[in-house]
């Protein structure tokens, strides 16, 4: 007598695995995610927005927990330059976390590389087009050096080329 076994596999191991968009998207239902040509957290409309290309980099899932943590420490608009280079080590703090939870590890590096683009950012807008001595913001728009007294305006852009308009 022959017998035959049949066996099937189990549904969930013919499945792919989710990406980290597919599970991300899942547990924040309240957050609506878009691809876009950049990474973006929109405080007004809760939306992330991403560029992931078909096989996407570390990088790129670096980036989209950024601002993941963006979006989950509720950041909105910012009132200094001062208080959006916090926001962005805030988020990648967050990032850091997100990153633990999901099984991706943040490389250090990669995140102050990022910051540094602020960090030089905030220099170059802080200082004195007169004397080149870095100074505090007075508001969202104007700087004052202490040493000269020139006052500069600055664009409300964290994405332009900072150009300081003396007055």
């Amino acid at each position: 007598m022959l017998f035959t076994a049949a066996t099937t596999m189990p549904k969930s191991l013919n499945k792919p695995k989710p990406t980290l968009l597919e599970t991300i998207t899942r547990a924040h239902p309240e957050i609506t995610f878009l691809p876009g040509a950049r990474f973006a957290w929109n405080p007004k409309t809760s939306t992330i927005h991403y560029h992931l290309t078909p096989q996407p980099t570390h990088h790129q899932y670096f980036k989209l927990l950024h601002e993941l943590g963006h979006a989950l420490l509720d950041h909105q608009d910012f009132e200094s330059d001062m208080q959006l280079l916090q926001m962005e080590a805030a988020a990648w703090q967050k990032a850091t976390e997100l990153g633990k939870k999901y099984e991706l590890t943040i490389d250090e590096d990669y995140i102050q590389d990022c910051l540094d683009s602020y960090r030089d950012w905030l220099h170059l807008r802080s200082t004195c087009p007169t004397c080149f001595v870095r100074c505090l913001q007075q508001d969202r728009h104007t700087y004052q050096c202490h040493n000269c007294g020139t006052e500069w305006h600055v664009t409300n852009s964290r994405l332009c080329r900072p150009y300081r308009l003396q007055k």
